[in-house]
């Protein structure tokens, strides 16, 4: 599944930035109007995003493609999008993101 952030409806303004490590482009990185993370697109085809520990522990124990997120810790998941999670829920993961990054 190809992840494109234009496709998530209910989000406001945001900008993206490169991820480089060791000088190589390894993913992308979606900043809310705060100047704070709320997405990471990795090239490896998993996406980053913040959470609340409750959901992130569901999320762990429904899926197998849900992982604790490296960037967020505990307050995010990492998601495989191999099409385990249906587009959509990946779409409200996003926008819950962008709300908790902004509040």
């Amino acid at each position: 599944m190809d992840f494109n952030i234009n496709n998530v409806s209910g989000i406001g303004d945001f900008t993206t930035e490169d991820l480089i490590l060791k000088e190589k482009k390894v993913g992308k990185i979606f900043y809310a109007p705060n100047s704070k993370a709320f997405v990471i697109l990795n090239e490896n085809k998993t996406l980053e995003v913040r959470t609340d520990r409750n959901l992130s522990k569901l999320l762990q124990e429904k899926f197998e493609s849900v992982m604790k997120s490296r960037y967020f810790g505990n307050g995010g998941i990492e998601i495989v999008l191999s099409g385990q999670i249906p587009q959509d829920e990946i779409y409200d993961l996003v926008r819950l993101s962008y709300n908790l990054t902004i509040s």
